[in-house]
C-alpha cells in the first residue's frame, strides 16, 4: 500500500472486547460522546479487534471510524469508504485440516470462520459435542448476522480466516501444543466469556497479526505517531511497534507490562478518560 498523500496525524487505536467496550460488549454513552469529540476535533482514530467485520459493525457503527479498520487480529483490513479488503493472510486447506485434526483428537468442535469474494462472513462447524458449543452458536447468532452451517456445506472458493474452539482447559491446551510448532499457525486463548470454567482458543496464520497491520496503515495514512489501547495477548504485537501503549487496568499482566502505562478499566471508561484527559475535552 503506497502512503496516501495525507497530513501527518497521530493514530489512535482501540481493541474492542476488553478495552473500548463495556461488560455488555457495547460502546457505553460516556465513550460515544468522547468519540464525537475525538471527530469533531479532527482526531484520527480506528479499531484493530479478534472480532470480524460482520461481529462489529453493528457495535462501531455511527461511531466515526472512518479510517480503514483490522478484523480478526490482523487477518483482514477493511476500508469503510471504499468497501474493500486489503491484507489477507488467509489460512491454507492443508493448514486447516492440521486444526481441525488436532480439534477432533481433543473431542472439540472447530468452528471455521471464512469470507467469499463478495466480503460475506460464514462459520462452518462439524456435529457439536457439548453443551457449551451449542451456547457458543447461539453467542454467533446474537453477535453478527454471519449464517452457521455445517461443515460440509462449505464451498472451495471461500477463504477460511481462522478456527476457533471452547472446551475444558486440558483439551484447548492439546489443540494449542499440538500447533504450537507450526511456523505458520499462531494461536490465542484465554478465559471463556461464556463460561469462566473453559478456555476459548482463536488459531490463525502466523503472518497476521494486529501489529502488522497496524504497521501497514501507518505508512498508509503517513501517520506520524501510533498510539495503541488493549487488553489481551492479541494486543502484543500492535503494542511492539506503537510509539505509545496503553493496558486497561483490567488487561493480562503481559500486557500491562509491555504498556506504556496503564489506565482505568474497560467497564468504566477507562479509554474515554484517558482521551478526555489527555486532550482536555
Amino acid at each position: 500500500m503506497g502512503r496516501s498523500p495525507v497530513f501527518a496525524m497521530e493514530l489512535f487505536v482501540f481493541d474492542l472486547d476488553g478495552t473500548l467496550l463495556d461488560n455488555s460488549s457495547r460502546i457505553s454513552v460516556f465513550t460515544r460522546d468522547t468519540l464525537r469529540e475525538l471527530e469533531r476535533n479532527g482526531i484520527a482514530y480506528t479499531v484493530a479487534t479478534g472480532r470480524n467485520l460482520h461481529a462489529a459493525k453493528d457495535i462501531i457503527a455511527d461511531h466515526g471510524f472512518g479510517l480503514p479498520h483490522v478484523y480478526t487480529n490482523g487477518v483482514l483490513v477493511w476500508d469503510p469508504r471504499l468497501e474493500s479488503i486489503s491484507l489477507g493472510n488467509f489460512l491454507t486447506i492443508v493448514e486447516a485440516r492440521h486444526i481441525l485434526a488436532a480439534a477432533d483428537q481433543a473431542d472439540l468442535t472447530p468452528f471455521v470462520h471464512t469470507i467469499n469474494k463478495q466480503h460475506q462472513h460464514a462459520i462452518f462447524h462439524p456435529p457439536v459435542r457439548h453443551s457449551v458449543e451449542e451456547r457458543l452458536l447461539g453467542v454467533f447468532a446474537a453477535r453478527s448476522e454471519t449464517p452457521v452451517k455445517p461443515l460440509q456445506a462449505m464451498p472451495n472458493d471461500v477463504q477460511i480466516t481462522n478456527i476457533n474452539m471452547i472446551g475444558q482447559n486440558e483439551s484447548v491446551d492439546f489443540v494449542n501444543d499440538n500447533i504450537s510448532n507450526e511456523p505458520l499457525l499462531v494461536a490465542y486463548s484465554g478465559p471463556a466469556m461464556e463460561d469462566q470454567s473453559l478456555k476459548w482458543i482463536d488459531i490463525h496464520h502466523s503472518e497476521a497479526s494486529k501489529g502488522a497491520a497496524i504497521a501497514a496503515l501507518r505508512e498508509q495514512l503517513g501517520a506520524s505517531r501510533v498510539i495503541c489501547f488493549g487488553d489481551s495477548d492479541n494486543d502484543l504485537s500492535m503494542f511492539a511497534i506503537a510509539d505509545e501503549s496503553y493496558a486497561t487496568s483490567n488487561a493480562k499482566d503481559p500486557v500491562k507490562a509491555a504498556a506504556t502505562a496503564v489506565i482505568g478499566h474497560h467497564h468504566e471508561d477507562g479509554v474515554a478518560r484517558f482521551l478526555r484527559e489527555r486532550f482536555g475535552l
